[in-house]
C-alpha cells in the first residue's frame, strides 16, 4: 500500500505540507490553517482503515484532503469508499482540487456540510476518523458509535494535545461498554475505539 503511492499523491501531500509548515510559522489564524496531520499518523490510520470490516469509511473534517489522500489509499486497497465531510468553502475548494489532481474521486466523496446533520443519512461505518473542530467531537461520538459495525473503528486525532478539551469524551469512550478504547501515542494523539 506505501510502497506504490502514485507520484500525483505523493506530490500533493508534498504540496499541502509546505502550506501547512508556513501557515503555522507565520501566524495564519487557526480556523484558516489546514491544520494536518502527520505523516506517521497518516499511515497509521491507512492501516486501521485497511484493516476494518465490511462497510462504509466515514472522515469528519476534510480541510484540504491531505488526510482523506491517506485513507483514500487504503480505500482503493481495500476497495471501500470513503465519505469525508467538510464545513469551510475554502476548504472544499482546496479539497476537490486535491482529489482531482490525485485521481481519487472514484472512492472518496466529498459532502460539503456540516457532519452533524448529514450522519444520520449514513450506516454500516467501519472506519471513521475525527478530525474537525475539538467542540464537535463529542456530539459525533454518540452520532457515530451507534453506527459502526461490529468491529468498526473510530478513530479521534488529538487525543493528547488536546487532552483537556477532549477529556469528557475520552473518558466517556474509556467507560463505554459498547467499545473497547485505547490512547495510542502516535502523532499528536490517537484515540482508537473499537465497536463489540
Amino acid at each position: 500500500m506505501f510502497n506504490n503511492i502514485p507520484e500525483e499523491i505523493l506530490n500533493r501531500m508534498e504540496y499541502l505540507f509546505k502550506i501547512d509548515e508556513e501557515d503555522r510559522k507565520d501566524g495564519t489564524p487557526r480556523l484558516q490553517r489546514l491544520r494536518q496531520i502527520p505523516p506517521d499518523t497518516g499511515k497509521f490510520i491507512a492501516l486501521l482503515l485497511a484493516s476494518s470490516p465490511e462497510g462504509i469509511a466515514v472522515e469528519i473534517g476534510t480541510s484540504a484532503g491531505y488526510s482523506t489522500m491517506w485513507l483514500g489509499i487504503a480505500c482503493r486497497e481495500v476497495e471501500k469508499k470513503l465519505y469525508t465531510f467538510e464545513l469551510l468553502e475554502e476548504k472544499i475548494k482546496l479539497a476537490e482540487e486535491t482529489f482531482s489532481l490525485t485521481k481519487l474521486n472514484d472512492v472518496v466523496i466529498l459532502v460539503k456540510g456540516d457532519a452533524l446533520e448529514n450522519i444520520d443519512e449514513f450506516e454500516n461505518i467501519s472506519f471513521c476518523f475525527l478530525d474537525a473542530e475539538k467542540s464537535m467531537y463529542y456530539r459525533c461520538y454518540e452520532k457515530i458509535i451507534p453506527k459502526l459495525v461490529k468491529g468498526g473503528i473510530l478513530v479521534a486525532d488529538n487525543a493528547i494535545n488536546h487532552y483537556e478539551a477532549l477529556k469528557p469524551m475520552i473518558e466517556m469512550a474509556m467507560d463505554d461498554d459498547r467499545v473497547d478504547s485505547v490512547v495510542v501515542p502516535i502523532g499528536k494523539g490517537e484515540l482508537i475505539c473499537r465497536k463489540r
